[in-house]
């Protein structure tokens, strides 16, 4: 919601303000604009690998929800937390075994809709559990893997965030690029007179401005925005492994 509003505040404002003194029909170059937009799109494509091009679609999904887990969320994972080792307290972690083993079809994790319907959650949650019931005794050996998972996890997700912001830092050389070809096209218009020159120039440093709106008023806020929504649901695993350590160190649900 903030994302849009900021957006629109962006483009009102830098329009607005420029139309109290300039003419807004110069600034249309369509031109210059797929020229700007195709080579950043194609450029996108280059530079990130399928898994980055994938998670780059979901982050416009972020950049209108923002984080995926609100308070709601985490009561909700408190409950899953709280009911699944107060289970293993009284009747040991083995009690866990056919919970975790198909937890799409635990009646215990069925009863948390949000967590039950979480692929990512439910998986690393159940996944260590699992290794609890195996025999597993040591807390600060599992402690190491689960941060370098999630370690690994955040990664893969910063890869993303990079990649906008990668794209953000290259827009306003590509709206050069489309100044320049501007820029050639006026010089073979030498022998018109001063206003269709002016015209024509004016026509060709819309690509720079381009660009340049274009990567810090949009490009390199949404890179921070889904930076920061990332970062705020990575919490939601935190919470898991700090509960799982908890539980192997002996403490009360």
């Amino acid at each position: 919601m903030f994302t849009i509003i900021g957006s629109i505040i962006v483009f009102g404002c830098v329009f607005g303000g420029y139309s109290v003194h300039g003419d807004l029909g110069i600034i249309w170059q369509p031109s210059e604009f797929v020229i700007i937009l195709s080579a950043s799109i194609g450029a996108f494509f280059v530079a990130n690998p399928k898994p980055v091009l994938v998670g780059a679609a979901k982050g416009f999904g972020i950049l209108i929800k923002g984080p995926s887990y609100n308070k709601d969320a985490y009561v909700e994972l408190l409950g899953v937390l709280y009911s699944t080792f107060r289970l293993a307290k009284s009747k040991g972690d083995l009690a866990l075994e056919s919970h975790v083993e198909n937890p799409y079809e635990s009646t215990l994790f069925s009863q948390f809709p949000k967590f039950h319907d979480d692929h990512h959650a439910v998986e690393f949650f159940c996944d260590y559990l699992r290794l609890l019931t195996l025999g597993a005794s040591s807390p600060h050996e599992i402690e190491g893997v689960m941060d370098q998972e999630l370690e690994n996890h955040h990664n893969e997700l910063h890869n993303v965030s990079n990649a906008f912001q990668v794209l953000a830092d290259a827009v306003p050389a590509l709206g050069i690029v489309a100044a320049v070809l501007g820029v050639i096209h006026t010089m073979g218009s030498i022998t018109e007179p001063p206003e269709v020159l002016g015209h024509l120039i004016g026509g060709a440093l819309v690509g720079t401005f381009a660009g340049i709106l274009m990567s810090y008023g949009y490009l390199g806020p949404m890179a921070k925005t889904i930076a920061a929504s990332h970062a705020s649901d990575a919490k939601y695993m935190e919470v898991i492994k700090a509960a799982v350590i908890a539980h192997m160190q002996g403490y009360a649900p």
